[in-house]
């Protein structure tokens, strides 16, 4: 077992001074603990090869030494034989596809510093780096002839000037100069503030060379909330096809993207689709005649479910396929015989693989999609040109793994066990399904409850309610790493699904359309009312957890019951008026979340507020925030801590530097994230609420 290791946090009001000391006793070996965030791995992102035959994936490590995330790549036969890696070292490598040919895996790696494009030959382990950019590329798409790579980057400009200065005289140390924006979108959660530049398409020779810039303009192609849009050759190698929101009100409008096409031969580009709201994820069909998308016809809901459409390759005859299947659509990739399409979608917390044929009819292939240690969806699947796909593969006992299966035989297998060994002398909580009627209007809700490893239903256990965020995600049967850690300590975890969570249908997820936080109140409590009754909780030992949109319900639930002895909102929204204007995406937030601008809609914002309820909290309270949070920016968390102070409410606030929204960005930070609420968590068991 490895030994814990913190590094420097900033805790206000000494809240190190007992996180060495809980009051339960030390987690046993046998047990998962937060230490073992350097000890898991996941198997993430399969690559198919064309045949079917092989696998290359991403293997994701934490590495204690540097206590950075590091990733190499490996590869593996369909049976699962051959396991091999095909990259090593302290780096990041990532993004990898396949030739056409099945050849050559291109990829992404930081191993010189800078990340740039590989290209690897499998048969002899021959290696080229293809680029030498100032920035990052992304998005990386093979030509058909395999003779060309298309990605993402970023182009950079000067930034405005206002002022022009003197030079400061030879010798001179002058600090650095002031930074003008004139952007609405001037910094992204896990970014920072952004550069000056627009991102933009390029093709590069799969042997290396100059790179050549096929898009223009100010435009982001694929950039911000866009962000994982990727180039789509056409059949003939003389197009490609990327979804943008190239509109001179992009700022504004920000899910306004369009699929466009740009010829390689002058870079001209014309825009196929012209409807008001997304059209996102082309994929082309083998004969090259339509171009399957996704996207709605945007209402300004908070949530609004993407559907399926093809149109002719010239953007004529759009239609919809598929439209009876009320769940969100991604990830289309078409069969090669062109009958279908396969996609995945989410279904009551479950990440399926499935398939459409041209007739409307869906086919669900597999389920149990994603990976990464979390209960939220992470899926991924590709399909070879034989109907052999590869899913990331995770159940609450397999954190991540690599499955293969076909449309001939659904039957999975997986062919990988990054965590084997670990999970052999690790024992985990069972996982089990809950439902539970709404107090509110006797709606249906889901839930799951893990249990502690040496789970005995003749104890009394405490209960810990963890909230997701979103608001509209939705948590699943997943291996969920923080999850297991507290039951690993002795609580019974509930985390559930409200409503407002997706992969119920448009009308679960728009009941809390401008109406968030509210009913989902009556959901959780309800939730909490169910564990009860199974008659091995504590009702005296009652804990409340969650993150971004589940640290605004925790302060939430906080704000409406004293039934609580403790609780820990971890970077939350308090105040929807500063968070309107200070978060990284302000246009999407008064445009989907609230009726209007904070100045008129001012009723709508406070009493949504968690201000409006703060005067009632008597809960015991500890607030986790990242300083270089965007998303949810530290202010919040500290207008929080404010208010719980000047009202005498018992409260702690716990600063992690460099880290964004999350808190993962740094190994032992997520660690410590952990071990500080299950701390605070244990430091008030023996408190009556």
């Amino acid at each position: 077992m490895r030994v814990a290791m913190f590094l420097p946090l900033v805790v206000v009001a000494a809240a190190q001074a007992w996180i060495t000391s809980p009051a339960f006793p030390q987690s046993r070996t046998d047990r998962l603990t937060e230490a073992d965030v350097f000890n898991i791995q996941f198997a993430l992102r399969p690559e198919i090869s064309p045949e079917g035959k092989r696998v290359v994936y991403t293997r994701r490590f934490a590495d204690i030494m540097t206590d950075r995330h590091l990733s190499n790549l490996w590869v593996v036969n369909a049976d699962g034989t051959g396991n091999r890696p095909l990259t090593t070292g302290k780096e990041t490598d990532g993004g990898a596809v396949w030739s056409p040919d099945g050849a050559r895996v291109a990829y992404v790696s930081d191993k010189d510093g800078t990340p740039q494009i590989y290209v690897q030959w499998l048969d002899t382990g021959n290696t080229v780096k293809a680029t030498n950019l100032t920035y990052g590329p992304t998005a990386l798409a093979w030509s058909p002839d395999g003779k060309q790579l298309a990605f993402l980057a970023l182009v950079p400009e000067p930034p405005p000037q206002i002022a022009t200065l003197a030079a400061p005289p030879e010798g001179a140390k002058w600090a650095a100069p002031a930074t003008v924006i004139d952007r609405l979108n001037y910094r992204f959660d896990g970014e920072g503030y952004l550069k000056s530049g627009f991102v933009q398409l390029f093709v590069v020779g799969a042997d290396g060379g100059v790179p050549r810039q096929i898009s223009s303009g100010r435009f982001q192609h694929g950039g911000g909330e866009q962000a994982g849009a990727t180039p789509v050759w056409t059949p003939d190698g003389q197009h490609l096809l990327l979804s943008a929101n190239r509109h001179s009100n992009a700022d504004l409008e920000p899910l306004d993207t369009e699929v466009y096409d740009f010829a390689l031969a002058d870079g001209s580009v014309k825009a196929l689709t012209t409807r008001k709201g997304p059209d996102n994820g082309p994929a082309i069909a083998p004969d090259g005649k339509h171009i399957a998308y996704l996207g709605f016809d945007d209402r300004y809901q908070g949530y609004q479910v993407t559907h399926l459409y093809i149109m002719d390759r010239d953007g004529a005859n759009p239609h919809l396929l598929a439209g009876s299947l009320d769940r969100d659509i991604a990830d289309l990739t078409w069969a090669a015989d062109g009958t279908g399409l396969f996609f995945h979608y989410d279904d009551q917390g479950m990440s399926k693989l499935g398939i459409v044929m041209l007739d409307g009819k869906v086919k669900t292939l597999a389920q149990n999609l994603g990976g990464g240690g979390s209960s939220y969806g992470a899926p991924a699947y590709t399909v070879s040109r034989t109907g052999v796909f590869a899913i990331g593969y995770t159940t609450p006992g397999v954190p991540g793994e690599i499955a293969v299966g076909s449309v001939a035989n659904l039957t999975l297998k997986v062919i990988t066990d990054v965590n084997g060994e670990l999970l052999r002398q690790r024992r985990i909580g069972s996982v089990e399904e809950l439902w539970w009627e709404s107090s509110f209007d006797k709606r249906k809700i889901e839930g799951w409850i893990i249990k502690p490893p040496d789970f005995d239903p003749s104890r009394k256990y405490p209960l810990l309610l963890e909230i997701h965020g979103g608001p509209f995600a939705d948590y699943g049967p997943r291996f969920d790493l923080e999850k297991q850690v507290y039951a690993a300590k002795g609580y019974v975890v509930l985390y559930t699904n409200p409503r407002g969570s997706t992969s119920y249908g448009e009308e679960f997820g728009n009941l809390i359309h401008h109406a968030y936080p509210g009913n989902d109140f009556f959901d959780l409590n309800s939730g909490v009312d169910a564990a009860l009754a199974k008659g091995y909780i504590d009702p005296n030992r009652l804990y409340v957890t969650g993150g971004s949109g589940g640290g605004v319900l925790t302060a939430w639930m906080i704000g409406r019951t004293n039934r609580f002895r403790a609780a820990a909102p971890t970077y939350p929204v308090i105040n929807w008026t500063s968070w309107a204007l200070t978060a990284d995406i302000p246009a999407f937030g008064v445009k989907y979340w609230f009726p209007g601008m904070p100045w008129d809609s001012t009723d709508n914002y406070d009493k949504r507020s968690l201000l409006s309820v703060v005067k009632n909290v008597k809960t015991p309270t500890m607030i986790v925030t990242g300083e270089e949070d965007y998303r949810t920016p530290i202010s919040e968390s500290e207008q929080y801590y404010t208010a719980l102070k000047l009202l005498g409410v018992e409260a702690m606030l716990v600063r992690f530097p460099g880290e964004p929204h999350g808190i993962r960005r740094i190994p032992s930070h997520w660690m410590a994230k952990m071990a500080h609420i299950a701390s605070w968590f244990d430091r008030h068991q023996g408190q009556t609420p």
